[in-house]
């Protein structure tokens, strides 16, 4: 297994909360459980400190720790960033690839009262990451899906179950207006969307 191979794995542990924040990482027990020595797990982490997964802790590695601070700075780059993301994708997908958004609000509408939030999250998600794939510029794709990785360890760490009923409005409506070609539509809900994400998140923290 590479340094690479198990930086992955460990994110996504820390994404899914299996690996909680502010945990204290043992470079010798994560060795002995990902079947290698000590130095692939040393680059590894030196990978997620530089993707601040992880940070110094002493002489060890610690989970970084979720904080108001943190999704307040997320916030703000993706509500610059995100919004114009969605329009360029808007601009450069197809007829049949804005048709296929459609699939996404069947997938939504199935979810019922034995959705966890799990699920729930990940079916806005599956919103977000299809739009930036349809940028069909790999950098952009790159950057917008690691923001979105952390927001997604804030939201798995909230102990109340999300509302279906109104969690999905504005998911909803982007979907519509992809649909439809509203660039006007797109932009005023994918403001109003990273907005109220955060919102909710800093009131559930601050509760």
């Amino acid at each position: 297994m590479t340094p690479r191979q198990v930086a992955e794995q460990l994110k996504q542990k820390i994404i899914m909360l299996e690996l909680p924040p502010e945990t204290i990482l043992n470079i010798s027990e994560l060795a002995l459980q990902h079947g290698v020595s000590r130095t692939p797990v040393k680059e590894a982490l030196i990978v997620l400190q530089a993707e601040e997964w992880v940070q110094r802790h002493g002489s060890h590695f610690m989970v970084t720790p979720l904080s108001l601070e943190r999704i307040k700075q997320i916030t703000e780059i993706r509500s610059i960033l995100e919004v114009e993301s969605n329009l360029l994708a808007l601009r450069r997908m197809d007829e049949a690839t804005r048709r296929s958004f459609d699939s996404l609000r069947v997938r939504i509408n199935g979810l019922d009262s034995s959705a966890t939030n799990l699920d729930i999250v990940n079916a806005d998600l599956a919103l977000h990451r299809r739009l930036y794939t349809a940028t069909r510029n790999t950098q952009l794709t790159k950057v917008l899906d690691h923001l979105l990785s952390h927001y997604l360890r804030f939201w798995l760490s909230l102990p109340q179950r999300i509302e279906l009923d109104s969690f999905f409005d504005d998911t909803l409506g982007m979907i519509a207006a992809v649909v439809n070609n509203d660039e006007k539509a797109l932009r005023e809900l994918s403001e109003h969307h990273v907005a109220r994400s955060a919102d909710f998140i800093v009131r559930i923290f601050l509760a």
